[in-house]
C-alpha cells in the first residue's frame, strides 16, 4: 500500500488535482482511500458527486466513539473509499487535532488493514504550512510519498519551497520522501520550464504539467472529476497521464530547499520583462 500526501499552497488546486488523479488511478483498477485533511471537507466532493460527506469530527460529536467504519466512510467514483476529517468551528480550535483524531480512528476501525487490499491512501492536506495538522501525516509516518501541487506564481513556489523544508526535516529521520512537483498551470510566462528548473534545484522532478482548461471548472460545477464528466476530453487524458506517472514513479528524494535568495534569483531569471 502506497501512502501519499498531496501538499501545496492554499487555493492552488490540491483537492481538484487529487480527486482527478485518484479518478485516473481508479479507472485502471487501483483500490484507493482518500482522506480529506482540511476543515472545509471538500476533498471528496467530486468523487462523491457532491454528496455532503459527514466528517469524522461531526460524527464523533453527534454519536460518540462507538462507531463503525461505514459511519465515517462513503464509497465514491469506481469504488473509491472517501473520508473527511473535518475540523473545529471557524476561529476555534486546531485543524491538526481533527486530522490526528481521524487517522487514529480509521486505524482503530481497520480502514488500513490488509483485508481492505488498498493500493493507495491519499491524504489531501490543508495548505497552512505552519499548522501542526499540516505536518502530521509526514511527521507520524502516515504518509511516505509527498507530491507538491504548485504553479509558476511566486507565492505558490514559496509555499512549495517551505513544504520541502518540512520534508527535508522529517525525511532525515523517517521514511517520508518527495515524489515530485505537479504544476497546475496558471498560464504564467515560461511556467513549465521554470518549474522544471525549480524541481531540478530541489533535487526532484516535475512529475507532470497540467494545462489550464475551463472544463475543470465545468466538471466541478457538475460535481464530477473531468474523467467522470467528460471522459473523452483532452484534459481527462492529462489527468490519466498524471495518474500513470505517479503509479510508475520510482524517484523519491529528500529535497534540498532553496534559500530565499536562490528562489528569488530563479524567479527573476525566468521573468520575460528582464
Amino acid at each position: 500500500m502506497r501512502k501519499i500526501a498531496i501538499y501545496g499552497k492554499g487555493g492552488i488546486g490540491k483537492s481538484t488535482t487529487t480527486q482527478n488523479t485518484v479518478a485516473g488511478l481508479a479507472e485502471i483498477g487501483r483500490k484507493i482511500m482518500v482522506v480529506g485533511c482540511d476543515p472545509k471537507a471538500d476533498s471528496t466532493r467530486l468523487l462523491l458527486h457532491g454528496l455532503a460527506q459527514r466528517t469524522v469530527l461531526d460524527t464523533l460529536r453527534d454519536e460518540g466513539e462507538d462507531l463503525d467504519l461505514d459511519d465515517v466512510m462513503k464509497v465514491g467514483f469506481k469504488n473509491t473509499s472517501c473520508v473527511e476529517s473535518g475540523g473545529p468551528e471557524p476561529g476555534v480550535g486546531c485543524a491538526g487535532r481533527g486530522i490526528i483524531t481521524s487517522i487514529n480512528l480509521l486505524e482503530q476501525l481497520g480502514a488500513y488493514d490488509d483485508d481492505k487490499q488498498l493500493d493507495y491512501v491519499f491524504y489531501d492536506v490543508l495548505g497552512d504550512v505552519v499548522c501542526g495538522g499540516f505536518a502530521m501525516p509526514i511527521r507520524d509516518g502516515k504518509a511516505e510519498e509527498v507530491y507538491i501541487v504548485c504553479s509558476g506564481e511566486m507565492m505558490a513556489m514559496y509555499a512549495a519551497n517551505n513544504i520541502c523544508k518540512s520534508i527535508h526535516k522529517f525525511g532525515k529521520v523517517g521514511a517520508v520522501r518527495l515524489g515530485g512537483l505537479i504544476c497546475n498551470s496558471r498560464k504564467v510566462d515560461n511556467e513549465s520550464k521554470m518549474i522544471e528548473e525549480f524541481a531540478k534545484k530541489l533535487g526532484t522532478q516535475m512529475v507532470h504539467f497540467v494545462p489550464r482548461d475551463n472544463v475543470v471548472q465545468h466538471a466541478e460545477i457538475n460535481r464530477r472529476t473531468v474523467i467522470d464528466y467528460m471522459p473523452d476530453h483532452a484534459q481527462a487524458d492529462e489527468y490519466r497521464t498524471l495518474a500513470s506517472k505517479i503509479d510508475n514513479n520510482t524517484m523519491f528524494v529528500v529535497p534540498t530547499p532553496l534559500s530565499i535568495q536562490e528562489l528569488e534569483d530563479l524567479l527573476v531569471s525566468f521573468d520575460i520583462m528582464n
